[in-house]
């Protein structure tokens, strides 16, 4: 039996001791100030040895030559020596495709990308950053391409600029539930709309785009930012291909918070919202970011990429403009809402466990919770990775919610 605790419905939950290791930060910092880089080399070795976030999935030798290339703290040393390895994985991928191999071609795509994403991780703030990321855009789109189901690259107008993101649709199946999938302060829409296997072998939909101050979303992160996501719907509902009135949101980490935030503010629109290691309220306090700012769970970086989403650079400013974006002072907190799905981890240093118990206690609607006690952020730990929580715990949660109506009322009736 997994020592794991489940609430279901508005049971009341006392908030969870949170054990953070408090660290100074600057903002004026390079990449690790809680690291030094020969600190932060072997840390990030080990988290690609052990295949932990934000670099799982690489590979060991490629992480050592990257790293054996870099000496120190500086951005753009850090993007050139991932980008070094992204280069040869696409240089092949082109030679590839224009053999006609294909497999082979998407899967050095794919690598491509994922090493121009370190590259450019957490956040593109410097020039060879900002490169880096534009050579993953590439590599994905590329990608992208190969896949069953292809990536469809959308372009939404949207107030005189557009919003890009991506749509992948089941074959023979129409029209198409959707997951709408929101990704987090490091993540982007490219990360969201990749693996999926089990939603698509259920006739389940993926549509992505990226978060407000990340990536290419046309705004900052700030109050009344989910309107790039109404318009998603909007947009959604002309296509004959997807099915408007059977979309749940799926936010991760940051995402969580837009995705929360559209229960409430598109419920109409929603059956569900899966809210997973989102900030809601607590979060934006300074108390809770002094103490956060500095976690070791952290690769590197975090302020940067904080403060990048806000389109600010000091602590002061940092501290000032995410207050307002708490979900408790935009008064939604208690409002009528779609129904949610509550995840994270009892020992997240990043966001606070208090947030999701702040959620589950205000009414509203119905609301699900998973807690992992050993967990981190978003629910991870050992036992329990994201992409198992993804497996076991939100993937069938979603996929309950997606169900046809007819079907749901012959159930409730018996037949």
């Amino acid at each position: 039996m997994h020592r794991l605790r489940i609430w279901f419905g508005m049971r009341q939950i006392a908030t969870a001791l949170m054990i953070v290791l408090l660290a100074a930060i600057s903002a004026g910092a390079q990449m690790a100030p809680t690291r030094t880089w020969e600190e932060l080399k072997q840390e990030t070795q080990r988290r690609v040895d052990k295949n932990l976030g934000p670099v799982g999935g690489l590979k060991s030798e490629d992480a050592r030559e990257a790293l054996a290339n870099i000496h120190s703290l500086d951005r753009d040393e850090w993007a050139a020596a991932w980008s070094a390895i992204g280069e040869r994985y696409d240089k092949r991928a082109e030679s590839e495709e224009a053999a006609k191999n294909n497999d082979a071609a998407r899967d050095d795509y794919f690598w491509a990308f994922r090493y121009y994403t370190a590259a450019r991780w957490p956040t593109p703030n410097s020039a060879g950053k900002q490169k880096a990321y534009q050579n993953a855009l590439a590599a994905f789109r590329n990608y992208g391409k190969f896949l069953d189901p292809p990536v469809e690259i959308l372009h939404i107008p949207f107030e005189g600029k557009e919003i890009p993101g991506y749509i992948r649709l089941p074959k023979d199946v129409g029209p198409a539930p959707l997951v709408f999938m929101i990704n987090g302060t490091d993540s982007r829409k490219e990360d969201e709309v990749q693996g999926h296997e089990s939603m698509f072998r259920s006739g389940i939909g993926v549509v992505a785009i990226d978060m407000p101050g990340t990536g290419e979303s046309p705004v900052k992160a700030d109050v009344g930012s989910e309107r790039i996501f109404s318009r998603v719907l909007d947009y959604l509902a002309t296509r004959p291909d997807v099915d408007s009135k059977r979309i749940v949101a799926w936010g991760v980490s940051y995402g969580g918070h837009w995705s929360a935030s559209l229960a409430y503010k598109e419920r109409a629109r929603l059956r569900g919202a899966v809210v997973q290691g989102g900030p809601v309220h607590d979060y934006y306090t300074a108390e809770w970011q002094k103490k956060s700012l500095g976690t070791p769970e952290y690769l590197f970086d975090l302020f940067a990429a904080r403060a990048a989403i806000y389109g600010v650079e000091s602590l002061d400013e940092f501290y000032a403009y995410g207050t307002r974006l708490s979900l408790k002072t935009q008064g939604l907190l208690g409002q009528p809402s779609a129904p949610m799905l509550v995840v994270n981890g009892e020992k997240d240093s990043q966001v606070p466990i208090s947030d999701l118990y702040m959620l589950m206690q205000s009414g509203g609607a119905a609301k699900w919770s998973w807690v992992n006690p050993d967990g981190g952020h978003t629910g991870r730990s050992q036992e329990w990775p994201n992409s198992r929580i993804s497996e076991e715990v939100i993937t069938p949660w979603i996929k309950a919610r997606l169900e046809p109506v007819a079907e749901n009322n012959n159930r409730k009736s018996g037949n």
